[in-house]
């Protein structure tokens, strides 16, 4: 991922797996969720506190393609740079897998955000984007 401008590192856990001895398609979801979080941890955004003052960037979009099979003890790295379209952010995130450094799994996932429960562009999100959208 050329344009990558965070990421995390990852090792797969036994019950993140299914009966096939794979993780289990809906726990790519949280890696990604659990790398934006980390992301905005970084740049000082706490989700919480955002929502507490009535801000709430919320997922609007998820295409995802799953193309290798992660199996537990795997490791791991989660990366992602942001892309904006109109009012929507649109996350680009990519896992590999440290051994032999093969995606496996992409995503797009477009966040819009909420102020006071109305869809309403963000100039927080803005700012705090700015340097790293191209």
């Amino acid at each position: 991922m050329e344009k990558c401008i965070f990421e995390l590192d990852f090792k797969v856990r036994d019950y993140e797996c299914d009966l096939q001895g794979i993780v289990n398609n809906a726990n790519y979801l949280h890696y990604f969720e659990h790398t934006r979080h980390e992301f905005l941890d970084t740049i000082n955004i706490n989700v919480l506190e955002l929502h507490n003052q009535g801000v709430d960037p919320v997922i609007a979009r998820v295409n995802m393609a799953l193309k290798a099979p992660l199996t537990s003890g795997d490791e791991f790295v989660s990366k992602l740079y942001i892309t904006k379209e109109g009012i929507k952010y649109a996350f680009h995130q990519d896992l590999f897998r440290k051994e032999d450094n093969r995606v496996v799994a992409k995503a797009v996932i477009e966040a819009v955000c909420l102020v006071h429960g109305k869809l309403t562009h963000s100039e927080l999100f803005d700012n705090a984007f700015a340097p790293y959208i191209k």
